[in-house]
């Protein structure tokens, strides 16, 4: 139950880094933009390298320690363990055969589809963690209110809809908090987790479950009611108190997020 405590998403390391003065409606187009090539690369060792060099940049100049990263990574060990072992024990077949037995088989595509499925996680984990450790939640919010004008045309409540994401983001580590304690109260009266079987283990969660369900009805119950006491009212004449420009810095971030996997995928 440690990964509660280490889950990321939705939290925001407050910093004076490039990356943390870079507009966060840049940071989503190229967040977005390397999550779509990221899938159209070329499976060779040289575009993968090239990418991290990339991803690794941005690292680099968000100015966060690689602790950040690895603690963002530790949910989803499990996903990139399991796809690395699916693609490479039955994987694509082609290629020289090191070993077969039945529907087993381990061959050169399969271990370079392994390897590079895996890879693929990584990247996608590490694009999003850079997003979301740099940029804070109002600023996110704002950022994907501004991207969706547009589709106010079509009556789209965009306001809304990002204000939806908005709360759904920042409550993650509050519920993932309340469930710790809702297990460590469970275990102080006798409850044990992870023992038996598989219908044993499910029972078992029922005891976090529902108090974690009232918990999240209560909060959003308050939520409701302090929005309403402050006369939320939606979008219409609501103004901000900060407003964001595009500057140099943006642009020149957002060519090079851009192009420079655009170049990959076309010479690589």
């Amino acid at each position: 139950m440690e990964i509660l405590k280490t889950f990321p998403l939705g939290q925001y390391v407050p910093g004076n880094s490039l990356l943390h003065g870079i507009s966060a409606k840049a940071k989503i187009i190229v967040s977005f933009c390397l999550i779509i090539i990221i899938f159209l690369l070329k499976l060779n060792f040289y575009s993968y390298l090239l990418f991290f060099l990339l991803v690794l940049l941005g690292i680099m100049i968000s100015s966060l320690t690689i602790n950040y990263f690895i603690r963002s990574l530790k949910p989803v060990y499990f996903l990139i363990l399991f796809t690395f072992v699916i693609h490479f024990f039955f994987g694509e077949e082609g290629g020289r055969v090191y070993f077969r037995y039945g529907i087993i088989h381990i061959t050169d595509n399969g271990i370079k589809m392994a390897l590079f499925m895996s890879l693929r996680l990584i990247y996608l984990v590490l694009i999003t963690s850079l997003l979301t450790l740099t940029t804070s939640v109002l600023e996110l919010a704002q950022a994907i209110e501004d991207l969706l004008k547009p589709l106010n045309f079509v009556k789209f409540p965009v306001h809304e809809f990002s204000m939806m994401m908005t709360i759904a983001i920042r409550f993650v580590p509050t519920l993932l908090e309340e469930t710790d304690k809702i297990i460590k109260a469970q275990k102080a009266r006798g409850a044990e987790f992870g023992k038996g079987n598989l219908i044993s283990q499910a029972k078992s969660l029922l005891p976090i479950i529902i108090p974690l369900f009232i918990n999240a009805f209560r909060r959003a119950n308050e939520l409701a009611e302090a929005m309403e006491a402050r006369c939320y009212r939606g979008a219409k004449g609501r103004t901000r108190y900060r407003v964001s420009y595009w500057t140099i810095k943006d642009l020149v971030f957002l060519t090079i997020g851009i192009l420079y996997p655009i170049l990959l995928l076309v010479f690589f």
